[in-house]
């Protein structure tokens, strides 16, 4: 065995071992009081790792709470589109495959609903060229194919239209999931209000050429 392969191999499992630590640090005290209420040094203690070795992996604050919405983020969609694609949703109603993909993303957000709004904000707004907010509007735009390849469904709807009904519906969960209107709302009211939007867009004349 080559030596510089095996100090390769210990240096990767440390720093996945430190990552792991940072994450689970970060997400149980987000988890607890809320990201504007963390600071970084307490992430850093609660990881027992140096501060200057935790901005080696985030450089921020707003960067440690989008590594772990990240991983909450990209399960959802998974949930969702393993709900969407369920046998039990045969024959079933556009809006209603397509609230089955959006829900669990909804919860995902709304499970504390201040750390989600600032997920969303960081991803639309910071810096797209950052290594995780890439990765966040990654998957961001993975649930945006997604609801445009469930729009199939629509008939007499060309690939275009599609595209631009699935943009559409995402803008409407971001607006709705942030608003200040829907603070307050349960992730039930939430999934309430985006579906009677999601009605509006899929039944719209403009859409059906009526």
């Amino acid at each position: 065995m080559d030596p510089q392969s095996g100090s390769v191999g210990r240096r990767e499992r440390a720093m996945a071992d430190k990552r792991k630590r940072i994450l689970d640090a970060a997400r149980s005290l987000f988890a607890e009081r809320g990201v504007s209420r963390v600071t970084t040094q307490e992430v850093s203690e609660r990881a027992d790792i140096a501060i200057g070795t935790l901005f080696r992996y985030a450089a921020t604050k707003a960067e440690l709470l989008i590594m772990v919405q990240n991983e909450k983020f990209r399960a959802a969609i998974d949930d969702g589109l393993a709900a969407s694609g369920s046998p039990s949703l045969s024959g079933a109603s556009t809006e209603d495959v397509v609230m089955a993909l959006l829900s669990p993303v909804i919860d995902c957000v709304r499970e504390q609903p201040e750390n989600g709004r600032q997920y969303l904000h960081e991803l639309v707004f910071g810096d797209p060229r950052e290594q995780h907010r890439s990765a966040g509007l990654a998957e961001a735009w993975r649930l945006e194919a997604s609801i445009a390849d469930l729009l199939r469904m629509l008939p007499d709807v060309d690939e275009h239209a599609q595209t631009a009904l699935a943009r559409v519906i995402t803008a409407v969960i971001h607006v709705t999931m942030t608003a200040t209107l829907h603070l307050d709302d349960t992730p039930e009211e939430v999934k309430a209000v985006v579906r009677s939007q999601l009605a509006a867009v899929l039944r719209s004349p403009a859409r059906t050429g009526g």
